[in-house]
């Protein structure tokens, strides 16, 4: 007998005909950096798509895009992976998402991470986000005070604190209000970095220099996660201490860090790819909060700085990177 009648004697050929038919799924992910950049993120949402049984190959093909840096390129590369009639598109950030659902009304859209969705006009609400958007808000604006506070800590003599800035993108406008407000709070004095092109970047430091800034405030727009090398090596040359939004700075020699962790909520992003696959509507997914946050610290960059870490401020480090 041939293999297909055995199966069907014993009831298993359906299962082997969905199985042969099951449906390949296409995701496009429009990014902010290159995927050498972005690898543990993207490796995170590769997994959970795994444990939910998409398999690159197999059962699901991933079409990455970069703005590599460059707010202005997300328009076309969100253009381009709507031509390709992906399935969904995953995004990074407000530029990025703002850019993905300009293109498209009806394709699904899952953000990874953006700091205030209904502020930035992506939702009406994080409970009934509406349209073809959900995903994962960062809460970058309510983590502000606690950012400033632990510089402050590693910074005790610090008067005046500068952000570093993108005013271009209306999520990091947005939390520039807020580091004003906390600053003043704390007896600081804020100085703005407005930084919209890698050329600016220097020249920033420098204002920074002759303004006296004794401390330095860095988010996650799009510009400075393509540049973080240069801003940390700035940072380094103007004495600068630091404190950036997310662990990767940190990793690449930055000061220190606080924030969500930006690995699981990719990995929390493939939970909600996997219930739009299965027919819920995106608009009726509620934008999850961040579960996770860490506080990291480069006691070698610390060291260099003669900056001395104080113990308690060492205990309550998620990662200590020598």
């Amino acid at each position: 007998m041939k293999r297909r009648d055995v199966l069907a004697l014993l009831g298993l050929a359906p299962l082997l005909t969905h199985a042969q038919q099951r449906k390949v799924y296409r995701v496009g992910v429009l990014e902010t950096v290159s995927l050498r950049l972005n690898t543990e993120n993207f490796d995170r949402f590769r997994k959970g798509m795994e444990e939910r049984g998409y398999v690159e190959g197999p059962s699901l093909v991933m079409l990455y895009r970069s703005a590599e840096g460059s707010t202005e390129r997300f328009a076309a590369l969100a253009a381009e992976l709507v031509n390709q009639k992906v399935d969904l598109i995953l995004t990074r950030g407000t530029p990025a998402t703002l850019a993905a659902r300009r293109a498209t009304a009806t394709i699904p859209i899952v953000m990874a991470a953006v700091a205030d969705p209904v502020e930035s006009g992506l939702a009406a609400s994080l409970a009934r986000p509406g349209g073809n958007v959900t995903g994962l808000s960062a809460a970058s604006a309510e983590l502000i005070p606690k950012r400033l506070e632990l510089l402050k800590a590693l910074a005790p003599k610090m008067a005046r604190v500068a952000a570093y800035a993108n005013l271009a993108n209306v999520a990091a406008a947005s939390n520039w209000k807020e580091i004003e407000i906390a600053a003043r709070a704390m007896g600081l004095e804020p100085v703005l970095l407005d930084v919209r092109a890698p050329e600016q970047i220097e020249p920033a430091f420098a204002e920074a220099a002759r303004q006296g800034v004794q401390g330095l405030m860095v988010g996650v727009e799009t510009l400075a996660q393509a540049n973080r090398q240069a801003i940390i090596e700035l940072a380094a040359k103007h004495r600068l201490p630091a404190m950036y939004s997310a662990r990767e700075f940190v990793e690449a020699g930055g000061l220190m860090s606080y924030g969500v962790s930006y690995p699981d909520l990719y990995y929390r992003a493939a939970g909600l790819a996997d219930r739009i696959f299965k027919g819920a509507a995106p608009g009726e997914l509620p934008i999850e909060r961040p579960a996770k946050f860490a506080f990291s610290i480069n006691r070698r960059t610390a060291k260099s700085l003669d900056i001395i870490i104080p113990p308690d401020l060492l205990l309550r480090a998620d990662w200590a990177i020598e």
